[in-house]
């Protein structure tokens, strides 16, 4: 059976802010929608849902970030998650130049976790917080890779 990555859903406390942040970033905003009705309910489990979405895709096309705000039931406020929790914590971007990435972050008031790491002389990377308590993890390969000769 196929299958495909079609979404990651992230609840956030304010979706006009992370759409801001994720754009500034480089991602596209496909489309907002409030959604309601018995479907919602269904679909997500919650009697009387109510929420404000949006649909964000990155640039190449292939990942797309659905965000919540929740209008009813009331969003649950929770700590952020530590990247040792179990269950999702993060999502990951390749960039270009980590460190445009990280002063556009900035400019939304998130900065690294601790700071910037190199691994193996493969990728400069970092988690950052970002709007909600998201962890978004940035990396930069720093070796691309060489194109096929023929």
């Amino acid at each position: 059976m196929p299958i495909k990555l079609e979404n990651v859903g992230i609840a956030v406390t304010d979706l006009d802010a992370t759409i801001a942040f994720f754009t500034d970033l480089g991602l596209t905003l496909l489309g907002r929608d409030e959604v309601s009705g018995e479907w919602a309910d269904t679909a997500v489990g919650l009697d009387g849902n109510h929420a404000k979405i949006a649909l964000l895709q990155t640039p190449d096309g292939n990942g797309r970030i659905e965000l919540f705000e929740y209008i009813n039931p009331d969003a649950i406020e929770t700590s952020p998650t530590l990247p040792n929790e179990i269950g999702m914590h993060r999502v990951a971007f390749s960039v270009d130049d980590i460190d445009e990435s990280l002063a556009i972050a900035a400019k939304h008031g998130c900065t690294p976790l601790r700071g910037v790491a190199t691994y193996a002389d493969i990728y400069k990377l970092t988690y950052v917080r970002g709007p909600s308590g998201i962890i978004v993890m940035l990396a930069q390969e720093l070796q691309k890779s060489a194109a096929p000769t023929e």
